[in-house]
């Protein structure tokens, strides 16, 4: 095409061709008929769609070949007639060709240069009939015009959607996607730098059909374009294509305030009322997402992927691809947020409907799904066992894990159906030396004890078995050990370290030789002043340790003797029940048996209370 051809006449789009055909006086539309008025009668109909356009041979012929190469049989009122089947962009598209093979100027945009570039190829509009015609035409401004933009490529793109397979066929769709994959990926580009006079890029390639993203998104990675910037625009795309992106989980607050099913159902944008064509369109966006993230762990964040994984779990999607989200989870746990990992847990026969709170019997499912968390747990202890073997793992990231892991404890320890194997295996999924203080692992046993009120003595020892009672702090100690909900034998525990604790801490405030002698000497006071109080509190714990030792004794003694006079009582009214059963025993008789068993039984009790007082 000649130089002079592509600078002909473009005045905003507008195309004028060098040729004009004054055989149009007018054009004139009343449905659903359009034709041409003027001296030369028309000798053409032409059906589109459900328009009849009534024009002249020639105009047409001279520009278009296929139709001066059909064999066009006359009609009765001598009028060719034609019907364009699958016409490319419909009766709309073929009367703004009607005006450019009459001579009239036309306008090219972005919304119409595909179908036009379409219904040029489709009637055959080449050079090789006139020189100018309006295939070269629509590809010059498909060049020069519209891919020197960001904005239009993209809307371009967006018409594409409507034009398959004709715009597949001509590459329109590739030479736009490589158009946008360069501009995004352009050397020394910034994510902030990305931006077009009429807004973002990333918000303008959401508005692509998944498809599309897809092409644009693989051909970035292609072009070895930055994660952050792939990450960014699939992040864009999620947030505006998946109903519930936005929400955030505030957990069990307190038992019966959590989403209701039609509330989580509203807030996720599964109505009852969309189809499964829908859920399959979302289900099939999400897979698609999740096949396009980077490997790096940078390339989005974990609070990204976990709402991803919460999306996948609602909508059924594969069980592999739920896995590759778990994973990748693991791989940045140690940046995530409680409420970002409480994840709702759903029916079986309905994963888009989460479990009532209202109506749930005990012994159901737990509102939060605590299977998948366990499962991240695991792979981030995979993760940085590999990554400890190779030395690159931070000390921090597992002291992060397991202070969100007990923080998390702490919030689903309120669901009264958590059991207690399901909360020891979460508790127990970190190795010890993971937490370097049980402080919030004993605020999420705490928690879990007030839920579970009529918990037994049991399983309460088995519940206190996953805290280490020497990993309190001094101020979790003195709660522990006023705590009535806590069994005996984890109060005697909590107790002795406090013991320990404070032996240690007065062994290790011995005063440093220092130059300055006046903060020698205000240092030397504050510390005598600490271990005096130390002191005392240890007095006190050694009191009240002997004492208790004194009443378990006692306890012990007067146990042991109330067995033998048990024992012995047993004997006597057995003895005494065969004599009331003779002959020589007519009369009734009423025995002291439950008035002297009460009265046994009362200092037992009394003992028990009076421990149990010593102790707090």
């Amino acid at each position: 095409m000649k130089k002079s051809d592509i600078n002909q006449v473009y005045v905003q789009s507008i195309i004028v061709p060098k040729k004009a055909i004054s055989i149009a006086d007018s054009f004139e539309e009343k449905e659903p008929s359009w034709f041409v008025t003027g001296q030369i009668p028309t000798d053409l109909s032409i059906q589109v769609q459900d328009i009849t356009f009534t024009v002249h041979k020639y105009p047409l012929v001279s520009k278009c070949g296929y139709i001066g190469r059909l064999e066009l049989q006359p009609s009765i009122s001598n009028e060719y007639e034609i019907k364009l089947e699958n016409f490319p962009g419909g009766s709309e598209i073929f009367e703004v060709i009607l005006k450019f093979c009459y001579g009239l100027p036309i306008d090219l945009n972005p919304n119409n240069i595909v179908a036009l570039r379409c219904a040029s190829e489709f009637l055959e509009m080449s050079e090789e009939l006139e020189d100018g015609n309006l295939m070269s035409k629509t590809e010059a401004f498909l060049t020069f015009v519209v891919l020197s933009s960001w904005k239009d490529t993209i809307t371009v793109l967006k018409s594409c959607e409507a034009l398959s397979p004709w715009a597949e066929n001509l590459q329109i769709i590739r030479i736009c996607c490589d158009s946008v994959a360069w501009k995004a990926s352009r050397e020394n580009s910034l994510m902030a730098d990305i931006v077009d006079e009429g807004g973002s890029l990333f918000d303008d390639v959401a508005t692509l059909r998944i498809d599309h993203f897809m092409r644009i998104i693989t051909a970035i990675r292609a072009k070895e374009a930055r994660p952050e910037i792939i990450g960014k625009c699939i992040m864009c795309y999620a947030a505006r294509w998946l109903p519930g992106m936005n929400i955030e989980s505030e957990g069990l607050r307190s038992y019966g305030y959590g989403k209701t099913e039609l509330q989580y159902s509203i807030l996720s944008g599964r109505n009852e009322d969309e189809g499964l064509g829908h859920n399959n369109e979302t289900k099939t966006i999400i897979e698609s997402l999740v096949s396009l993230l980077p490997p790096q762990r940078e390339a989005v964040p974990c609070k990204f992927l976990l709402k991803m994984l919460k999306m996948a779990i609602v909508y059924s999607a594969s069980p592999s691809l739920i896995v590759e989200l778990e994973k990748r989870v693991g791989l940045t746990l140690e940046n995530t947020s409680v409420n970002d990992l409480l994840i709702p847990n759903y029916k079986n026969e309905d994963q888009g409907k989460m479990i009532d709170l209202y109506n749930r019997q005990p012994g159901q499912h737990t509102m939060h799904n605590i299977d998948v968390v366990q499962r991240i747990v695991e792979y981030f202890l995979m993760h940085e066992q590999e990554q400890q073997q190779q030395q690159l793992q931070p000390m921090s990231a597992k002291s992060n894990v397991s202070k969100l892991m007990d923080n998390y404890l702490a919030e689903v320890s309120r669901d009264p159906n958590l059991s207690i194997t399901k909360f020891q295996v979460l508790a127990e999924a970190l190795p010890e030396n993971a937490r370097t203080c049980d402080d919030g692992l004993y605020r999420a046993i705490d928690t879990y004890l007030k839920t579970h009120p009529s918990l037994s003595e049991c399983n309460r020892k088995k519940l206190c078995k996953v805290m280490n009672c020497e990993k309190l702090s001094l101020e979790a100690s003195m709660h522990a050990a006023q705590n009535d909900r806590l069994p005996l034998r984890t109060v005697i525990q909590v107790l002795f370290s406090k013991q320990v604790k404070m032996r240690a801490a007065m062994r290790g405030k011995e005063p440093v030789a220092n130059g300055n002698h006046s903060e020698h000497e205000v240092s030397h006071k504050t510390t005598k002043t600490e271990i005096m109080t130390l002191k005392e509190e240890l007095e006190n714990v050694n009191a009240q340790m002997a004492k208790l030792q004194t009443d378990y004794s006692k306890l012990q003694y007067e146990y042991a003797k109330l067995n033998n006079k048990h024992r012995n009582f047993l004997g006597w009214s057995l003895s005494w029940k065969k004599i009331r059963k003779t002959a020589f025993f007519n009369r009734k008789i009423d025995g002291p048996e439950s008035s002297e068993a009460q009265q046994i039984s009362n200092p037992l009790a009394s003992k028990v209370n009076f421990r149990r007082q010593t102790m707090s």
